[in-house]
């Protein structure tokens, strides 16, 4: 399996599962794991993304917000935008003990 220069860094993201890259329109780029060719997915996150995008608040509403991120019990979604491309990772949300000290 070939890399692209979108996806090399995705790759390496630890304990990732999957992962989904989007254009702002919310077409799939790429997609791999448990995200591979994934339409629901990808259409419930553009919605969130959406939803984030209008609520945004402060004075500069050019720049979009950077993350957004979606935690369960067992997994989680981190979504990035940079350059024009919205990254999606599915991890799995590790549990820890709490430590005693």
């Amino acid at each position: 399996m070939t890399t692209s220069p979108i996806t090399a860094s995705l790759d390496r993201v630890p304990d990732q599962v999957g992962y989904l890259v989007m254009t702002e329109d919310g077409a799939v780029m790429a997609s791999s794991g448990e995200l591979e060719n994934d339409e629901a997915a990808a259409g419930v996150i553009m919605k969130m993304v959406d939803v984030a995008l209008r609520l945004q608040t402060g004075t500069d509403k050019q720049e979009p917000f950077k993350r957004l991120s979606v935690i369960y019990d067992e997994h989680m979604y981190m979504v990035t935008i940079s350059n024009q491309k919205i990254y999606v990772s599915k991890r799995t949300n590790e549990h820890h003990e709490p430590i005693t000290v």
